[in-house]
């Protein structure tokens, strides 16, 4: 699993988050999707890496500016971190 991290501007409220997440939903096929408004970020999970630029573009249509974009491994939160 892979998270990747983008960060938006032009998000101001929770219906922005939506709109963010339908272009996200859209351009890409994955497990979980999340936006901040109030952190300006954008939460993705996929199986695959993610064509940045189709996303990008898919989001931007929208109004919302990306203006970077980060992935790294994703790790399931445990629920009990004293729990090997």
């Amino acid at each position: 699993m892979i998270k990747t991290t983008l960060r938006i501007d032009g998000m101001a409220c929770t219906m922005c988050e939506s709109h963010v997440n339908d272009a996200v939903r859209k351009a890409a096929d994955v497990s979980k999707v999340s936006s901040s408004y109030k952190k300006g970020i954008t939460e993705i999970v996929s199986a695959e890496p993610l064509d940045e630029k189709a996303l990008c573009e898919s989001i931007e249509k929208t109004g919302y500016r990306v203006l970077s974009a980060a992935t790294e491994p994703y790790e399931k939160k445990k629920l009990f971190g004293f729990l090997k």
